[in-house]
């Protein structure tokens, strides 16, 4: 049944059902595939209704075929090229907050520190807080 048709092969069948899930495409007499939603064309479908018809003609590359079930993943949106999307005026963004830094009292230049090191000083700092209260 799918031996005749090959992953990343292109063919012309016709759209014989449409779920929301996606619409059904006959290749030929014996075999169909399904064309999920994302793949019926670039950018966001909401409704299927809206871009296909009950037999419409659509040129669908094969993604998939599970020889055990038959099933067959469909694509058109394979077949097309993809939108060049208008380079649109990036918006300012606002700075990301920042976590607060806590000074010591002796301030020790950055760098890498240890594990063991870095609990030490938070141990010590956490005591002057408390002499301080």
């Amino acid at each position: 049944m799918t031996t005749k048709y090959e992953i990343g092969s292109v063919h012309t069948g016709k759209v014989t059902g449409i779920q929301p899930y996606g619409a059904f495409v006959a290749l030929d007499e014996e075999t169909q595939g399904l064309v999920h939603i994302s793949e019926i064309t670039h950018g966001f479908v909401k409704d299927v209704n809206e871009h296909l018809k009950l037999n419409d003609e659509v040129q669908v590359k094969v993604l998939s075929i599970d020889e055990k079930s038959g099933k067959i993943s469909l694509s058109i949106r394979a077949t097309q090229e993809a939108p060049v999307e208008e380079k649109k005026e990036a918006a300012p963004r606002k700075p990301k907050k920042r976590q607060a830094t806590v000074k010591t009292e002796t301030e020790t230049p950055q760098g890498f520190n240890t594990l063991k090191d870095k609990l030490e000083e938070w141990i010590e700092q956490s005591k002057r807080e408390e002499v301080k209260k």
